[in-house]
Protein backbone atom coordinates (compact mmCIF):
# COMPACT_ATOMS: atom_id res chain seq x y z
CA UNK A 1 0.00 0.00 0.00
CA UNK A 2 1.37 3.55 -0.71
CA UNK A 3 1.87 6.15 1.86
CA UNK A 4 -1.28 7.56 3.19
CA UNK A 5 -1.82 11.32 3.83
CA UNK A 6 -4.11 10.36 6.78
CA UNK A 7 -5.11 7.26 8.80
CA UNK A 8 -8.70 7.64 10.76
CA UNK A 9 -7.53 4.73 12.93
CA UNK A 10 -5.60 7.42 14.63
CA UNK A 11 -8.24 10.26 14.64
CA UNK A 12 -9.53 11.67 17.82
CA UNK A 13 -13.44 11.19 17.38
CA UNK A 14 -14.62 12.43 20.83
CA UNK A 15 -12.55 16.19 20.72
CA UNK A 16 -15.31 17.22 23.67
CA UNK A 17 -15.54 16.85 27.08
CA UNK A 18 -18.36 14.84 28.46
CA UNK A 19 -19.94 17.77 29.34
CA UNK A 20 -19.79 19.49 26.18
CA UNK A 21 -21.67 16.80 24.69
CA UNK A 22 -24.48 16.58 27.07
CA UNK A 23 -24.87 19.98 26.59
CA UNK A 24 -24.86 19.81 22.79
CA UNK A 25 -27.53 16.71 23.26
CA UNK A 26 -29.98 18.97 25.29
CA UNK A 27 -29.69 22.13 22.70
CA UNK A 28 -30.06 19.52 19.87
CA UNK A 29 -33.42 18.74 21.42
CA UNK A 30 -34.34 22.05 21.97
CA UNK A 31 -33.31 23.32 18.25
CA UNK A 32 -35.24 20.21 16.79
CA UNK A 33 -38.70 20.61 18.91
CA UNK A 34 -39.01 23.89 20.40
CA UNK A 35 -37.02 26.35 17.89
CA UNK A 36 -38.31 24.45 15.08
CA UNK A 37 -42.11 25.21 17.06
CA UNK A 38 -41.86 28.43 16.66
CA UNK A 39 -44.03 30.82 14.59
CA UNK A 40 -41.06 32.58 12.15
CA UNK A 41 -41.27 36.20 13.72
CA UNK A 42 -40.47 34.90 16.94
CA UNK A 43 -37.35 36.80 17.01
CA UNK A 44 -36.99 37.79 20.47
CA UNK A 45 -37.98 34.11 21.76
CA UNK A 46 -35.56 32.23 19.98
CA UNK A 47 -32.59 34.97 21.35
CA UNK A 48 -34.09 33.82 25.18
CA UNK A 49 -33.38 30.53 24.41
CA UNK A 50 -30.03 30.99 22.61
CA UNK A 51 -28.72 33.21 25.75
CA UNK A 52 -30.08 30.40 27.85
CA UNK A 53 -27.49 28.27 26.30
CA UNK A 54 -24.84 30.77 26.49
CA UNK A 55 -25.17 33.25 23.39
CA UNK A 56 -24.27 36.61 23.50
CA UNK A 57 -27.71 37.60 21.32
CA UNK A 58 -28.63 41.50 21.08
CA UNK A 59 -31.86 42.87 22.33
CA UNK A 60 -32.88 43.91 18.96
CA UNK A 61 -31.40 41.40 16.91
CA UNK A 62 -32.91 38.60 14.69
CA UNK A 63 -32.46 35.15 14.24
CA UNK A 64 -34.85 33.48 11.62
CA UNK A 65 -36.79 30.40 11.77
CA UNK A 66 -34.58 27.80 10.73
CA UNK A 67 -31.36 28.83 11.15
CA UNK A 68 -28.97 25.92 12.44
CA UNK A 69 -26.04 26.78 15.31
CA UNK A 70 -23.90 23.91 16.80
CA UNK A 71 -22.52 25.51 19.80
CA UNK A 72 -24.89 28.46 21.25
CA UNK A 73 -22.40 28.86 24.05
CA UNK A 74 -19.79 30.40 21.15
CA UNK A 75 -21.85 32.60 19.16
CA UNK A 76 -22.52 36.51 19.64
CA UNK A 77 -24.89 38.89 17.94
CA UNK A 78 -24.43 42.20 18.31
CA UNK A 79 -27.34 44.76 18.18
CA UNK A 80 -29.82 45.19 15.02
CA UNK A 81 -28.35 42.07 13.20
CA UNK A 82 -30.43 39.67 11.52
CA UNK A 83 -29.41 35.67 10.72
CA UNK A 84 -31.65 34.59 7.71
CA UNK A 85 -33.71 31.60 6.90
CA UNK A 86 -31.81 27.95 6.47
CA UNK A 87 -28.49 29.72 7.82
CA UNK A 88 -26.20 27.18 9.10
CA UNK A 89 -23.42 28.19 12.06
CA UNK A 90 -20.84 25.47 11.94
CA UNK A 91 -19.04 27.25 14.95
CA UNK A 92 -16.86 24.72 16.52
CA UNK A 93 -14.73 27.77 17.19
CA UNK A 94 -16.24 31.44 18.47
CA UNK A 95 -18.10 33.29 15.30
CA UNK A 96 -19.03 37.17 16.24
CA UNK A 97 -20.95 39.41 14.33
CA UNK A 98 -21.01 43.14 14.45
CA UNK A 99 -24.02 45.45 14.63
CA UNK A 100 -26.67 46.40 11.80
CA UNK A 101 -24.96 43.17 9.93
CA UNK A 102 -26.94 40.60 7.78
CA UNK A 103 -26.30 37.00 7.08
CA UNK A 104 -28.98 36.07 4.27
CA UNK A 105 -30.51 32.64 3.76
CA UNK A 106 -28.55 29.32 2.96
CA UNK A 107 -25.55 31.56 4.46
CA UNK A 108 -22.33 28.49 5.46
CA UNK A 109 -20.57 29.95 8.83
CA UNK A 110 -17.65 27.64 9.08
CA UNK A 111 -15.70 27.64 12.36
CA UNK A 112 -14.08 24.10 12.37
CA UNK A 113 -11.42 22.10 10.62
CA UNK A 114 -8.71 19.54 10.51
CA UNK A 115 -5.33 20.26 10.83
CA UNK A 116 -4.23 18.27 7.40
CA UNK A 117 -0.42 18.58 8.46
CA UNK A 118 -0.87 15.80 10.36
CA UNK A 119 -2.06 12.35 9.56
CA UNK A 120 -4.32 11.97 12.65
CA UNK A 121 -6.27 15.43 10.84
CA UNK A 122 -6.92 17.22 14.42
CA UNK A 123 -9.48 19.10 15.22
CA UNK A 124 -8.71 23.11 15.01
CA UNK A 125 -11.75 25.53 15.89
CA UNK A 126 -10.86 28.58 14.47
CA UNK A 127 -12.76 31.47 15.16
CA UNK A 128 -15.24 33.71 12.37
CA UNK A 129 -14.78 37.45 13.12
CA UNK A 130 -17.73 39.83 10.74
CA UNK A 131 -17.76 43.29 11.68
CA UNK A 132 -20.37 45.88 11.95
CA UNK A 133 -22.74 46.82 9.01
CA UNK A 134 -21.47 43.76 6.58
CA UNK A 135 -23.82 42.11 4.44
CA UNK A 136 -23.29 38.58 3.54
CA UNK A 137 -25.44 37.20 0.85
CA UNK A 138 -27.63 34.33 -0.06
CA UNK A 139 -25.81 30.96 0.14
CA UNK A 140 -22.38 31.91 0.70
CA UNK A 141 -19.79 30.70 2.68
CA UNK A 142 -17.18 31.72 5.35
CA UNK A 143 -14.41 29.92 6.03
CA UNK A 144 -12.67 29.20 9.66
CA UNK A 145 -10.22 32.08 10.58
CA UNK A 146 -11.48 34.75 8.31
CA UNK A 147 -12.31 38.32 9.93
CA UNK A 148 -14.74 40.34 7.51
CA UNK A 149 -13.90 43.95 7.95
CA UNK A 150 -16.95 46.36 8.97
CA UNK A 151 -19.13 47.83 6.46
CA UNK A 152 -17.63 44.72 3.94
CA UNK A 153 -20.39 43.18 0.99
CA UNK A 154 -20.10 39.19 0.71
CA UNK A 155 -21.84 38.53 -3.08
CA UNK A 156 -24.07 35.53 -3.41
CA UNK A 157 -22.70 32.08 -2.77
CA UNK A 158 -18.76 33.56 -2.63
CA UNK A 159 -16.67 31.19 -0.72
CA UNK A 160 -15.25 33.60 1.74
CA UNK A 161 -11.27 31.69 2.54
CA UNK A 162 -9.24 34.89 3.32
CA UNK A 163 -9.66 37.97 5.22
CA UNK A 164 -12.50 40.94 3.46
CA UNK A 165 -10.73 44.01 4.11
CA UNK A 166 -13.43 46.75 5.54
CA UNK A 167 -15.68 48.58 2.97
CA UNK A 168 -14.78 46.11 0.44
CA UNK A 169 -16.83 43.72 -2.02
CA UNK A 170 -16.09 40.40 -2.58
CA UNK A 171 -17.82 38.15 -4.82
CA UNK A 172 -16.84 34.38 -6.50
CA UNK A 173 -14.95 31.36 -5.40
CA UNK A 174 -12.44 31.88 -3.77
CA UNK A 175 -14.01 35.29 -3.48
CA UNK A 176 -12.01 37.70 -4.96
CA UNK A 177 -12.25 41.97 -4.16
CA UNK A 178 -14.68 43.29 -7.11
CA UNK A 179 -14.74 47.04 -5.91
CA UNK A 180 -14.69 48.94 -2.96
CA UNK A 181 -18.14 49.75 -1.42
CA UNK A 182 -19.27 52.98 -1.70
CA UNK A 183 -20.72 55.00 0.87
CA UNK A 184 -24.58 55.43 0.83
CA UNK A 185 -25.41 59.12 -0.31
CA UNK A 186 -27.95 59.28 2.21
CA UNK A 187 -26.40 59.19 5.21
CA UNK A 188 -26.49 61.83 7.75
Amino acid sequence: MKTLYQRLDLADYRPFSNREYAIRMAWEFVQSTILRALPRRSFRTRGRILSLFGAKIGRSAKVCKGVRIRHPWLLEIAEYSEIGEGTEIYNLGRISIGAHTVISQRAFLCAGTHDLGLVSRPLLRPPISIGSGVWVCAGAFIGPGVTIGNNAVVGAFAVVVKNVEEAMVVAGNPARVVAPRRRPSDLP
